[in-house]
């Protein structure tokens, strides 16, 4: 559906542009000084208004820049000083955006007496069309001079190296330029000033396929012969999102996605969190082939617990089993940090890790944890079912109601094989119990949001509540939500809740951290009674670039 020019951003014909080019004494803003400005003021093709006037710079002007201009020193020195036209100048472009060619150069000038007469920077918004006829008929001319350009397109004016003849060539320039770049999908400011920053990627022709989305939050699809769902991503500014593929993305897959891409499609959301759970919905649906996290789900397993059995044990498995009397932690992302997660337990309390069914009698020969001294396996003989059970009952805690039962130990050996300088031991150690702390912490977030019940929140910036049931989004318009199962919050949290509920908990720790969220209801607890859980490993910086939502695990 062909949005409105609202969603689009602010749309060309409705922006004021001040063309504004200089004349100096020469080309360093700290040492040289201001001798003429020229500026049109422009919108929906029409010219508002010209400004120009001399400026006496109070210095010397060079026989080669009175050559280049034409400007003598006579003609400047009845002018006004440069502190008696700023006010002026800032009336004419106020609320504007400043148009130039090369217009560094031209900023940089102002910015400098800005500064020496008290005034701020400016704050306006900025196009270089320079930059623009490099993105967009580089391939045209021999060079981007601007009497290069308007020889080329024609324009009713020339520069000439005098300030306000130069600035209306530069309008001119302008809007032969945005004639062009509606070929790129521009049609609003937002669009016009990121046109620039596009590098030549060989699909760049494709950003037409960009020019119904709106600057909006939702999700977007990138779509293959076929209307194949091909790429899910969600996005604050769908547009600005999906356009920066065509810029600063360089990974090899984009460059194939693009290639492939036929169609982009869209859908929007009222906020962020609608997008964030709708994008996983969509990609556990359609099981995008460039998509990397949240399709992996039904690889997720759990850690179990099995206490349907006399001597317990720690297992790996792909399938949870409701109603079993075992203890479930996960799902965890895969096999590797399962295992890695029972190997903390196993070290903070020696368990069995034997897989064999144990017998009434002890075997010949225990299995090698219990001959290493590492487990206490019933095959050795050496524990009673009561005494085990105590083994047992302090796992079952230390998963549920106080991990330090199993933090602290590890804790302890980390310490101790430091001090014995066994280094790399105790760094083992110290990533096996930050593996167990981060499980620990995304269950206690599962079960917390699941407990919830029915819970509704908003946040400042949105006007309607975000309404949860068992962790789970289930208002908003555009959540395909007629065949939602709701999580009966029993037993252990299903495979295919696991990202959206981490969606969730994730949205909700960080507006909680901005202060913007409030609780409007809650059928359920929200809140934790339980102690904070510790960290092992420093907070690593995000990396640079677009960011992506961890699969647990």
């Amino acid at each position: 559906m062909q949005r409105s020019f609202e969603d689009l951003g602010t749309p060309l014909r409705e922006v004021t542009f001040c063309v504004v080019d200089l004349e100096t004494t020469g080309g360093s803003p700290k040492r040289d000084a201001i001798t003429e400005v020229g500026a049109v003021k422009l919108r929906g093709g029409e010219c508002l208004g010209t400004f120009q006037t001399l400026i006496n710079p109070g210095v010397a002007i060079p026989p080669s820049i009175t050559y280049l201009t034409g400007i003598t020193e006579s003609m400047v020195l009845p002018a006004p000083r440069i502190e008696g036209v700023l006010p002026a100048f800032l009336e004419f472009a106020r609320d504007s955006v400043l148009v130039g060619h090369n217009v560094r150069f031209d900023i940089s000038f102002l910015d400098a007496a800005f500064g020496r007469h008290g005034y701020p920077r400016i704050r306006n918004r900025v196009v270089d069309t320079c930059g623009l006829a490099r993105r967009l008929v580089r391939d045209e001319v021999p060079n981007c001079k601007l009497s290069t350009l308007s020889e080329r397109f024609r324009l009713a004016h020339r520069p000439s190296h005098r300030a306000l003849d130069d600035a209306l060539a530069t309008g001119d320039l302008l809007h032969a330029l945005l004639e062009r770049a509606t070929a790129f999908g521009v049609l609003g400011l937002e669009d016009l000033l990121e046109l620039p920053t596009l590098r030549g990627h060989p699909q760049v022709a494709k950003l037409a396929l960009t020019t119904a989305l709106p600057r909006r939050p939702g999700v977007y699809f990138f779509l293959g012969p076929g209307r194949r769902v091909l790429y899910v991503g969600k996005a604050r500014d769908i547009r600005s999102r999906v356009r920066s593929y065509f810029s600063g993305d360089d990974r090899r897959k984009v460059d194939q996605l693009l290639r492939e891409v036929v169609e982009i499609d869209h859908t929007v959301t009222r906020n962020a969190l609608e997008a964030a759970v709708l994008e996983v919905r969509m990609i556990h649906r359609h099981q995008p082939p460039f998509n990397r996290q949240a399709k992996l789900w039904r690889r997720y397993v759990y850690l179990k617990l099995t206490l349907d059995e006399r001597f317990p044990r720690l297992s790996v498995v792909r399938v949870a089993k409701p109603g079993d009397g075992c203890l479930y932690l996960g799902p965890l992302g895969s096999t590797a940090a399962a295992r890695a997660v029972a190997d903390a337990i196993e070290s903070a309390v020696p368990i069995r890790r034997c897989t064999g069914r144990p017998g009434r009698a002890p075997k010949p020969w225990p299995c090698p944890p219990a001959q290493l001294g590492v487990a206490t396996c019933p095959c050795s003989g050496a524990i009673s079912e009561v005494d085990y059970r105590a083994l047992v009952d302090q796992v079952v805690r230390g998963l549920t109601t106080d991990p330090a039962l199993l933090l602290d130990p590890l804790a302890g050996r980390m310490r101790d094989l430091a001090a014995s300088r066994r280094f790399e031991e105790a760094s083992a150690t110290r990533d096996r119990a930050d593996a167990l702390a981060r499980a620990l912490v995304r269950q206690r977030r599962f079960d917390g949001l699941r407990r919830s019940g029915r819970l509704e929140v908003t946040v400042a910036d949105v006007d309607e509540p975000a309404v949860l049931g068992g962790g789970r989004l289930i208002a908003g318009d555009q959540l395909a939500l007629d065949d939602l199962d709701i999580d009966a919050g029993d037993g252990p949290v299903p495979r295919h809740l696991a990202d959206e509920l981490s969606c969730v908990a994730a949205w909700l720790d960080a507006e909680t951290a901005k202060g913007t969220v409030h609780l409007l209801h809650c059928d359920g607890e929200l809140a934790s009674p339980l102690p904070r859980m510790p960290r092992f490993t420093p907070s690593q910086p995000a990396p640079r670039g677009r960011a992506t939502r961890p699969a647990p695990g």
